[in-house]
């Protein structure tokens, strides 16, 4: 049972930092492409550019580790980018907060 424990929280863990990395990634792209898109909303940009990180990250994953691929992976990889939409949303919103008032702390 303690064995069942550790691997949980030893896999618990890199799926947060994992989710993490991602998250960071989707909010410098989105920042890049944002000028190139300013006529869509940022959340659809969000969205889109993290369900299709998240699906290469997983296709990389399952190149490096040498997995069979399963049909189950590719849903796990599109509801695992809804997570990371989700969170590079709410952090971009606090981000920029962020950096918008340290500009008005220097000014």
């Amino acid at each position: 049972m303690n064995e069942i424990i550790n691997n949980f929280f030893n896999y618990a863990s890199i799926a947060l930092f994992v989710i993490a990395v991602l998250t960071i990634l989707t909010n410098i792209i989105v920042e890049v492409f944002k000028g190139l898109f300013a006529k869509l909303p940022t959340n659809i940009l969000v969205f889109v550019v993290a369900v299709v990180i998240t699906c290469i990250a997983v296709a990389i994953a399952i190149s490096i580790l040498e997995i069979t691929i399963m049909w189950y992976y590719a849903i796990g990889a599109v509801i695992l980018g809804i997570v990371v939409a989700y969170a590079a949303m709410g952090n971009f919103d606090k981000l920029k907060e962020i950096v918008e008032r340290l500009k008005a702390y220097k000014a």
